[in-house]
C-alpha cells in the first residue's frame, strides 16, 4: 500500500460505537475510509475559506414567468462564463423551474456568484454545493 500511512487513535469507547454504528448505515467497509473522508472534508473547508478552488453545483428555484429575472440570470451567467461549466434547467409545474449550475473556480468567486442569484428577486430558494479540488 504505496503512499499510505497507518497512525493510532484514542478515543472514547461509547463514541467509537456511535461512529461504528454511523459508518456502517452509511455503508464504510472500513474504518480507515471513513477518518479518511472526515480529514479530507475538515482540510477541505480550510481550502474553501482560503480561497482555493472548488467545484460543486448552485441550485435554486424559481417562478419562470418573472422574464426580468430569467434575463438577469443569464446575463450573470454569461459575465462569468469562465466559472459555469454547465445549467440543467428542470421544469417543476406550471410556475417552478430548478436550475443548477455545475461549477468551478476560485472559492471566492463561486461564492459571490451564488450570492449574486440568490438575491434577486424572485429566487425563491437558492442552495451551494461545493468542495476543494486541491487537495
Amino acid at each position: 500500500m504505496a503512499g499510505l500511512t497507518r497512525f493510532g487513535v484514542s478515543i472514547e469507547q461509547e463514541l467509537l460505537k456511535v461512529f461504528d454504528k454511523r459508518i456502517k448505515e452509511q455503508s464504510y467497509e472500513t474504518r480507515s475510509k471513513a477518518i479518511a473522508d472526515l480529514i479530507k472534508e475538515y482540510v477541505s473547508a480550510d481550502v474553501i475559506e482560503g480561497g482555493g478552488t472548488v467545484a460543486g453545483a448552485i441550485s435554486f428555484l424559481y417562478d419562470h414567468h418573472n422574464k426580468d429575472m430569467v434575463s438577469k440570470l443569464l446575463e450573470i451567467q454569461h459575465e462569468v462564463h469562465d466559472s459555469v461549466l454547465s445549467m440543467q434547467h428542470i421544469h417543476l409545474d406550471h410556475n417552478n423551474c430548478l436550475e443548477i449550475l455545475a461549477v468551478r473556480g476560485p472559492a471566492e468567486g463561486i461564492r459571490s456568484l451564488y450570492h449574486r442569484i440568490k438575491a434577486l428577486k424572485g429566487i425563491k430558494l437558492a442552495s451551494v454545493s461545493v468542495t476543494a479540488i486541491d487537495i
